[in-house]
């Protein structure tokens, strides 16, 4: 609450983030009356926000509501870089990777695609020539869908097919992506790289905003079962541990479907 006497204190900086949290807990669309009647602003104060936010690629408008753009990321991503995300992420995924025996990845979403930025290698296990840096199509990756599940659209495409199995249909992706969101992990089957299945579980910051993800790529030898109801839990774990650090108490189901 604003003290009447500070005159250091900037009601409108508030009020605007105050609308960017607005769209938080499963409000992907919002109207303006909606966001007035959430943030307590008046129509013409939310109005004013809405086209600045707008302007500024906070924000896009979709019919008559607006939803957030992958933008709002960069603010997230500031938080998470001042608090070392590599290094917070680290045992959690030295730990998975112990359960599970395989290279554990910490990935982040740039644009469209998906970015490796840390790497823990098991003793033994499936070896890995992929750097951090490395970028993957988020469409056709678990890590990738994970972190897409966290945006409030999809990008436009096109989704080219890599292997016979990739979904290219924008309309299927997207219901994928859904499930995905719902699910609260992510499992992909030989899109990306023939005889290579891969699964990922998010990590979310403060806001419950996903900033990155947890994933992990196995041989197609190893059964979809197996992935659903052994390595998918240990992963999510880890991937909690971590949104748990960056303050989110978020633990999504490990239930397999």
């Amino acid at each position: 609450m604003k003290d009447p006497e500070d005159k250091d204190y900037v009601q409108s900086l508030e009020r605007g983030l105050s609308v960017i949290l607005a769209f938080a807990g499963n409000r992907p669309l919002l109207t303006t009356a909606r966001l007035a009647e959430v943030t307590g602003l008046s129509r013409p104060t939310v109005r004013r926000l809405v086209l600045t936010l707008e302007r500024l690629g906070y924000v896009r408008a979709e019919g008559r509501a607006y939803a957030l753009t992958p933008h709002v990321l960069a603010l997230g991503h500031a938080f998470t870089s001042s608090l070392n995300l590599t290094e917070i992420a680290e045992a959690p995924m030295v730990a998975a990777t112990e359960t599970i025996g395989h290279t554990c990845s910490l990935i982040a979403l740039d644009g469209e695609d998906a970015v490796f930025l840390f790497r823990v290698p098991p003793r033994r296990g499936m070896p890995h020539t992929l750097l951090p840096g490395t970028r993957m199509p988020a469409y056709a990756t678990a890590a990738g869908r994970v972190l897409l599940a966290g945006q409030s659209s999809l990008p436009d495409g096109p989704f080219p097919a890599l292997t016979p199995a990739t979904v290219t249909d924008p309309a299927r992706l997207a219901a994928v992506v859904a499930e995905v969101a719902e699910r609260g992990w992510a499992v992909v089957d030989q899109e990306y790289e023939e005889g290579v299945r891969s699964f990922s579980a998010p990590i979310r910051d403060s806001a419950g905003w996903v900033v990155a993800a947890l994933g992990m790529s196995v041989p197609a030898s190893v059964s979809l079962d197996r992935i659903r109801c052994d390595y998918v839990p240990a992963l999510v774990t880890a991937a909690a541990r971590i949104s748990d650090a960056l303050g989110a108490g978020y633990h999504p189901t490990t239930r397999a479907v």
